[in-house]
């Protein structure tokens, strides 16, 4: 599946929704980098970049949490909301700094729209955060929703995440896809009724074919051969809500 298959009107009307951080766009300078800046205002030392690489995609307060506790400093509920506002501000200065879109995915992202496919953003980074980003890098006009963690009912793992993307942009679950690169995107599709693609090159600590998707691709060039493949050939599994 390393070349872009004509898709012949087979995914026109299907929704594909995509995770954000690690799935769409290689995020972790900006956000370790944010990160860093943080610890230093509280005379904290810096983290490695490959520690926190792996900490990223499950939303700016788990960040901080994570990152705190590896520089042996453990955040408690009191001290943490005023540190994420602080850590979201200094991220919006320098959102796309180093930020950019993965290998393939403008290249896909125009085959997929030419196709009629209803694209939609489903992440648990926050809503503002996620339109910022995507303007920066230029993609956000490929997408026909946004849905951050805070414009659903309840952040991935939990099914009506998903579900509450693909209402976004009037599709349909029994024709939607769910790309992403953790255990959250696996687990929110599934909770939905959804199949799953896993990229390889995202940001997970375990290993991508451990996490229950229906496909794990290593290519973003991959992804339409893929949704092609689960939209014609695999049932979407039992919702869970």
């Amino acid at each position: 599946m390393n070349e872009l298959h004509d898709l012949n009107g087979a995914l026109k009307g299907a929704t594909i929704a995509f995770d954000l951080d690690g799935t769409l766009v290689d995020t972790a300078p900006d956000l370790v980098g944010s990160l860093n800046t943080i610890l230093a205002q509280e005379a904290l030392p810096p983290l490695p970049f490959d520690d926190v690489r792996l900490m990223v995609g499950r939303g700016a307060r788990a960040l901080l949490e994570r990152g705190f506790a590896a520089a042996g400093a453990p955040l408690d509920a009191e001290r943490a909301p005023p540190l994420v506002e602080r850590f979201i501000a200094h991220y919006l200065t320098r959102i796309a700094q180093e930020s950019a879109p993965f290998p393939g995915v403008v290249e896909v992202l125009t085959r997929l729209k030419a196709a009629d496919a209803r694209l939609v953003v489903c992440t648990n980074k926050l809503t503002n955060l996620s339109d910022a980003l995507l303007e920066a890098v230029g993609l956000l006009p490929f997408f026909d929703a946004v849905i951050g963690a805070d414009s659903a009912p309840a952040a991935k793992p939990d099914g009506r995440h998903v579900a509450a993307a693909i209402a976004a942009v009037g599709g349909d679950p029994a024709r939607a896809v769910m790309v992403g690169d953790s255990v959250n995107d696996a687990l929110g599709a599934r909770n939905a009724g959804v199949p799953s693609v896993l990229v390889s090159f995202g940001y997970t600590e375990e290993p991508v074919e451990t996490l229950g998707a229906d496909l794990v691709i290593h290519s973003f060039l991959d992804v339409p051969p893929a949704c092609l493949t689960l939209l014609t050939s695999c049932p979407a599994p039992s919702a869970g809500l």
